[in-house]
């Protein structure tokens, strides 16, 4: 339970802030973090991590970078997280450009859900926002389907000029593969880039956009529960739909449940304020100490501020990809 009587249950583990895409609103121009290597934790270590957290209570994962998918070890490390006494759920957040080749041996690793980033279904538009083709994500999705994974939600970064255009089409290509399609505000995460605050397109406009050709209707059968989004069903197509408005929603974080573990080893408490806990010294010390993992990972919880700062002229540390999506 952290300061402000929320059940802190769900780690996300970043393997690496590598990406084989380079989004326009999560890598700054020139980013260079992942030059070093040594800096990234190994598997046992995210083993040690993932093991200790579950001894205080957690109980929910999820692997993301960066793109996960590029780590050559990790099918590995998601069967490893997977066979750990008290983990009950275990997703991956991915951009989708391998998962034709990886969603079925992460589906046996034990991996039972999986986010997809889909910003846009332009190919032009696509390449412009990651600088890679479509189509292998749309084979990855397609793969997924196919593996049978429990849920499959697909993401969109909202982006005025950018995505806000897309929103009709991205649902009904979501809806008629049963997949949740969620629209996300953008998150001040990527400085010095070409993605600025004149890009910013809140969920409440994009309700309005989709309401214009159906109505949208709270989700009777998908309650809030402790994630971030909002799911709402448009009335005429029975299309799923969530909203995540970690910048306008006032109660975004009232039920945050999640810590953040970066690919270097630092325990984050908030994605949206910069205290962090170096793990480091635990993980690597001549006598590698499991008491102190434990110890840093309730520091953790005890430090959870009650809200984010991103309305607060928040300025950024570190970008997007080397925090962990």
């Amino acid at each position: 339970m952290d300061p402000f009587g929320r059940q802190i249950d769900y780690l996300r583990v970043s393997v690496t802030d590598r990406c084989n895409e380079r989004c326009l609103y999560c890598m700054p121009e020139g980013y260079r973090g992942w030059a070093r290597r040594a800096d990234h934790l190994t598997a046992d270590e995210i083993i040690r991590v993932v093991e200790a957290s579950t001894a205080l209570g957690f109980r929910k994962f999820r692997l993301t970078g960066g793109e996960p998918l590029i780590r050559t070890d990790i099918v590995d490390i998601a069967r490893r997280i997977w066979e750990l006494p008290g983990v009950q759920t275990l997703g991956i957040s991915t951009n989708g450009v391998q998962l034709a080749k990886l969603a079925e041996p992460l589906k046996q690793a034990g991996v039972r859900s999986v986010n997809i980033s889909l910003d846009t279904l332009d190919p032009t538009v696509y390449q412009k926002l990651t600088g890679c083709r479509i189509g292998p994500v749309l084979d990855g999705v397609a793969a997924a389907q196919a593996a049978g994974f429990e849920v499959v939600k697909l993401n969109c970064v909202l982006l005025r000029g950018l995505t806000d255009d897309q929103l009709p089409g991205l649902v009904e290509f979501a809806a008629a593969r049963n997949m949740p399609m969620r629209f996300i505000e953008l998150m001040p995460l990527a400085p010095g880039g070409p993605i600025d605050e004149r890009h910013f397109f809140s969920v409440a406009e994009a309700m309005a956009r989709l309401a214009e050709t159906d109505v949208l209707e709270p989700a009777a059968d998908k309650p809030p529960g402790h994630g971030p989004a909002r799911y709402f069903r448009l009335r005429r197509s029975g299309a799923l739909v969530g909203f995540i408005g970690a910048v306008t929603c006032a109660d975004f974080c009232a039920t945050c449940n999640k810590l953040r573990l970066t690919a270097n080893g630092r325990l984050r408490p908030c994605l949206g304020r910069h205290g962090e806990i170096d793990l480091m010294p635990a993980l690597r010390s001549p006598s590698p100490d499991g008491t102190a993992v434990a110890g840093a990972i309730t520091e953790a919880i005890t430090n959870k501020p009650e809200t984010h700062s991103f309305t607060d002229d928040f300025k950024v540390g570190r970008p997007m990809t080397a925090i962990g999506g």
